[in-house]
């Protein structure tokens, strides 16, 4: 089935909030069987024949992973009241459902869609994470503004970020012919790592389990696990007359 670029945008819409039912079936009006119809429907007119089954076989664990999802950000921000507070109000949930989402249209080799989600999601919450990018359990984005999570990074499970925090790239390699290769390039966060805000973590470089990356942190290495990486102490020092300046 071709549609246009508009009706495919209001298409997602429609599908994305399907799968919001379905996630989260205790805040929803629509009957969880009716919301999973839905679903498979929407795929099924925006891809090749058979990935709506098989996209459906994973629908559950995109469930089970958002609300791990929910409960970090829960465990980590004592701001939160509630869970309907979080599911309702917080970014990150809306990041993250339209992330997974398009994780796994991604996985099961879905063109373009999945970017669109995830672009959509960048707009309407200001994190930005591509759909390639692999993501554990129990992730938890706070505040979340101007997040980006790229293409090849990996991100184990119980890991925290905090806004503006950049897992990038430092480099392309290029192909004969002057063309960037698609590379394992952005960094590999292990199990139970918090990153502070305004980080930048760039390259391929592994941050050990359990390690803490302070605020406004500029890391292009690999640091093992448990480690602690601060930035300088700021200097102290008094000016008068437009001195030091």
């Amino acid at each position: 089935m071709n549609i246009s670029l508009n009706q495919t945008v209001e298409h997602l819409k429609s599908l994305m909030a399907s799968v919001k039912d379905y996630v989260f079936p205790d805040y929803s009006e629509i009957r969880t069987e009716n919301a999973a119809s839905n679903i498979a429907g929407r795929i099924e007119a925006v891809s090749q024949p058979g990935t709506a089954a098989a996209f459906m076989k994973r629908l559950p664990l995109i469930r089970e992973m958002l609300a791990a999802d929910v409960e970090a950000i829960a465990h980590n921000d004592p701001a939160a009241s509630d869970t309907r507070e979080i599911i309702f109000c917080y970014p990150a949930v809306t990041a993250m459902l339209y992330y997974r989402t398009a994780h796994e249209l991604y996985v099961l080799g879905v063109p373009v869609i999945p970017r669109m989600l995830t672009e959509y999601a960048h707009s309407a919450t200001g994190i930005d994470i591509h759909p390639a990018a692999v993501i554990g359990d129990h992730f938890a984005i706070d505040h979340g503004t101007g997040v980006v999570i790229g293409e090849t990074a990996v991100i184990g499970s119980h890991v925290t970020l905090y806004q503006g925090v950049t897992l990038g790239a430092k480099n392309f390699s290029y192909d004969a012919e002057g063309h960037p290769l698609n590379i394992p390039r952005h960094p590999i966060l292990e199990d139970n790592v918090t990153v502070y805000s305004n980080a930048s973590i760039l390259g391929r470089v592994t941050i050990g389990e359990g390690s803490v990356i302070g605020g406004n942190v500029w890391l292009t290495h690999s640091v093992p696990p448990h480690s602690r990486i601060l930035q300088g102490k700021a200097q102290d020092l008094s000016f008068s007359d437009g001195a030091g300046i």
